[in-house]
């Protein structure tokens, strides 16, 4: 099947390497019309449920604007979680699993290291911006920051790089 394939796209080449003189003088011409091949192909038009998919998330996403207004004016400036530990911990599980799972997909050469590159870097990130902004001012605040810059950050950057690459890539 390959070798079909790339048999068809030779013969196709051929066809359009004709000169503008070969093509004029043919008899079974009546007039030479010249196809750019550096075109370039326009994309494809994502499936009519993909569209109204994508503009329902548009519309959730407007739709919680306001509602991020309601939480910064409403939220008190301090509160106790009943399962604080639970959620860092859990937190954090969920970033080993992505850094482990990019890391087996990337080694094997599998294109759907991209997906877990791409959740990796969000947790990351996310982390970073919540260790440092739910810090006590002093040690942990410093602490937060070393952790964010110095680690969290720059593997977020790097899983991030990891998954534009392989998007970037030709299939």
């Amino acid at each position: 099947m390959k070798g079909r394939a790339g048999g068809e796209r030779g013969k196709t080449m051929r066809q359009l390497g004709l000169c503008d003189e070969e093509v004029a003088s043919a008899e079974d011409f009546d007039r030479a019309e010249v196809i750019p091949l550096h075109e370039e192909a326009e994309e494809p038009r994502p499936a009519r449920g993909m569209r109204r998919a994508g503009w329902l998330l548009v519309a959730c996403g407007l739709a919680l604007l306001p509602w991020l207004y309601v939480l910064a004016t409403g939220l008190p400036a301090t509160a106790t979680a009943a399962h604080w530990p639970v959620a860092w911990v859990g937190l954090d599980a969920l970033e080993a699993l992505g850094l482990i799972a990019t890391g087996l997909l990337a080694a094997r050469g599998d294109r759907r290291h991209a997906l877990a590159a791409a959740a990796t870097a969000t947790l990351l990130a996310v982390d970073a911006w919540f260790d440092t902004t739910t810090a006590a001012p002093g040690g942990d605040f410093a602490t937060a920051v070393a952790m964010a810059l110095g680690a969290e950050l720059p593997l977020a950057t790097l899983c991030g790089r990891l998954a534009l690459r392989a998007l970037s890539r030709p299939v």
